[in-house]
Order: structure tokens, then sequence, then C-alpha cells
């Protein structure tokens, strides 16, 4: 288990280091703000989504390893899938955070937030990618806020 707990832990930090889809999205046709007090964790999501698709995410903002490691996960997994999907992988990720199902093996790399559950005040930073990815997609005016 703990060689499996070292695997996540690089997982987290490689994305950290080299955040996927950290930028801005020229032509976005969804954005969203974000913001976890807890940590100062900040983050403004970019979309572009055509027929129901997401063709494009990215991000840019500040925050703790795990935060901008969940984004960068988050983006790259949500890219070329419906909004339904989406939808759906929200709620997966976020009963596998508050420990209503676990690790499923469906839940594949973000599988590597499953841990977060021990330290319940750092589910708000994987979970603002996520909260901020459902208010770009409902067109939110407002920022997000875990608070």
């Amino acid at each position: 288990m703990s060689e499996l707990r070292e695997l996540y832990q690089q997982v987290i930090l490689d994305h950290n280091r080299k955040p996927r889809n950290f930028r801005t999205l020229e032509g976005a046709n969804r954005t969203a703000e974000g913001y976890n007090p807890l940590c100062g964790d900040q983050i403004t999501l970019y979309l572009n989504v055509e027929d129901g698709m997401i063709k494009d995410a990215a991000f840019q903002g500040t925050g703790c390893a795990i935060s901008k490691a969940a984004a960068s996960m988050m983006t790259a997994s949500v890219i070329g899938k419906p909004e339904g999907e989406v939808d759906a992988l929200f709620h997966r990720v976020h009963a596998m955070l508050t420990g209503e199902n676990g690790t499923a093996p469906e839940m594949g790399k973000l599988a590597v937030f499953s841990g977060v559950r021990e330290f319940p005040s750092r589910i708000k930073c994987v979970t603002l990618a996520w909260h901020t990815l459902q208010a770009a997609l409902t067109g939110a005016a407002e920022p997000v806020s875990t608070e």
C-alpha cells in the first residue's frame, strides 16, 4: 500500500511541476473562476464546447500542488468528452473523495486523488477545479468558492 501511495504522490508532484493544459485558451466559449480560501488556490478555467462536446480545456491560476495537479488531470480527462459524460465523471470523483465509492477502477488516473479523503481539509483542493468546471458548463456568472 505504501508503494501505491508513493506512486500517487509522484504523479501529483509531476502534474504540479509540469501541469498539462496550463495556458489561456484563445476562443474559449465557456469560462469560470474558482477560489479556495482555505489554501488560497485560485483557478480560471477555459473551455471550448461545441455541439455538447468539450473540444479543448485549459486553466491558469495559482495554488498548492494538489490543486494544480487536480486541474491538470481534470482538463486532460475531459477533453474530447460529451458534457453528460463529464457531469457523470464529476459525480464519480466527488463520491471517491467523500468515501462513497472508494477507488473504483473506472476512475483511471484520477484515482491518485483517492488518498486525499484521509485529509478532509485537502479535499477542497481537489474539488476546486471540478466545481469550477461545473460552473463553466452551466454558465455561472459568479466565481466558485469552496466555502
